[in-house]
């Protein structure tokens, strides 16, 4: 068959998936996501034979080391998965929660009840494990899933799926609960935003290109993780030290994810005796800056290298890099007006020992999740307590930041009567 007979057969049988999912308790399906962390382990050297194909043509592409280091997988990495899966099973399971009861002055009495969503489709590039923390999230949930993962990660993606769907079967998972489809034709991402009958959320995780050809072309509802224009600002009132480990690890623990920083503002107070104890700290990382007119006179009298002019387009970009864009402002002011302008609202930063200023930046950023004193890196499913997430969306409705559990429900009146009728 070919390609959108293929994937509107997966919408079918994810349909039908999904009836059943819905009519498993907790304890089943919490069985099946052991089962699934299990077998992860068992297929753990058929998995990482996969992604040794899938590095091997990153390398051959000449992807950036950050990239590479996205897709590698390794025995401590797939351990964390099965670790990530299992806390999953450990959550309370929000289907079923009672959300609010009441009785009319009728005798009517209504509940509002968490329920699945149905058949979610996710659509993603790059990281691997995103196969397992979607799906996961979405049986515990009793949601099938769709996934479509990037070219760059094909081999690693299906041998996971496999092994979840492997795990799940042994403990009675209902079949094509967990489909992935394993070409990579940008063609799939439009036929399965079209296929509104059958999928009834999309959450895309990708580029700007990936995400915009989805919202193009869907017919359902669309929760999208953007990208992430990460902007710390340094305070006059910042313990300069504090701010120096928050800066190198937001941008230098892993700089290819979406909660590393990809901008520092810096007031202008104290720029000069910051810049000396940062500059040295990201030059033993080998970060790439990009700096204003006055971030450039005080870093080049560091010797600072590698160190250029920053444009007007580093101001939004998402580097996914060692790579920093860096400015001195004048005001608290002007940065929170920076962040309003270039940011993506993903999570921003301020480091200051001000109360009152840090009181107020919380309040007045509009972003998913915003930080005082803390690195953006926090930013995380599993660093908020979720257990994984599938994705961080920047939109307002209906879930913002990191997107657990609860964010994979929707709800329903449930109305229990005694014969009463309108008059």
């Amino acid at each position: 068959m070919d390609l959108s007979e293929q994937i509107l057969d997966f919408g079918k049988r994810a349909r039908q998936a999904a009836r059943a999912l819905g009519k498993l308790g907790s304890d089943q399906k919490n069985a099946a996501l052991r089962a699934m962390a299990d077998e992860v382990i068992a297929s753990g050297a058929a998995i990482l034979t996969a992604n040794e194909k899938d590095l091997a043509r990153a390398q051959a592409n000449a992807l950036s080391g950050a990239m590479i280091d996205r897709l590698t997988l390794s025995a401590p990495r797939l351990g964390k998965i099965a670790a990530g899966i299992r806390q999953v099973a450990a959550l309370p399971d929000p289907v079923g929660q009672v959300l609010r009861k009441w009785t009319q002055p009728n005798g009517i009495e209504i509940s509002k009840v968490r329920v699945p969503i149905g058949v979610i489709g996710i659509i993603y590039e790059s990281r691997p494990n995103v196969t397992s923390d979607a799906a996961v999230l979405c049986t515990k949930t009793g949601n099938a899933t769709i996934l479509r993962g990037g070219s760059e990660s094909i081999h690693s993606n299906i041998a996971i799926a496999e092994a979840l769907q492997r795990g799940g079967a042994v403990a009675g998972l209902p079949p094509d609960s967990i489909l992935l489809i394993p070409e990579t034709d940008r063609e799939a991402v439009r036929h399965m935003a079209e296929m509104d009958r059958y999928i009834d959320l999309i959450i895309p995780r990708g580029g700007h290109a990936l995400i915009e050809a989805v919202v193009r072309h869907a017919r359902m509802p669309v929760i999208k993780h953007a990208h992430g224009v990460c902007i710390i600002y340094v305070d006059r009132a910042a313990d300069l030290e504090m701010a120096t480990e928050i800066i190198v690890n937001a941008k230098t623990q892993r700089p290819a994810v979406c909660n590393a920083a990809e901008t520092v503002l810096v007031h202008r107070a104290v720029a000069p005796a910051f810049f000396e104890k940062l500059a040295p700290r990201l030059a033993e990382k080998n970060v790439a800056l990009r700096a204003d007119g006055a971030a450039f006179s005080q870093l080049a009298a560091l010797d600072y290298r590698p160190l250029t002019s920053a444009t007007e387009a580093d101001w939004s970009t998402e580097y996914l890099d060692f790579i920093l864009a860096i400015k001195v402002v004048d005001s608290p002011n002007e940065a929170i007006e920076h962040i309003e302008r270039y940011g993506s609202h993903h999570s921003d930063c301020i480091v200051t020992r001000d109360a009152e200023l840090g009181e107020r930046f919380l309040r007045e950023i509009d972003s998913a999740t915003v930080y005082w004193n803390a690195s953006t890196r926090f930013t995380d499913g599993g660093e908020f307590g979720f257990g994984a997430e599938i994705g961080i969306s920047t939109g307002k409705l209906h879930a913002r930041g990191p997107m657990g559990l609860e964010e994979l429900t929707t709800y329903k009146y449930v109305i229990r009567g005694h014969g009463q009728v309108r008059g």
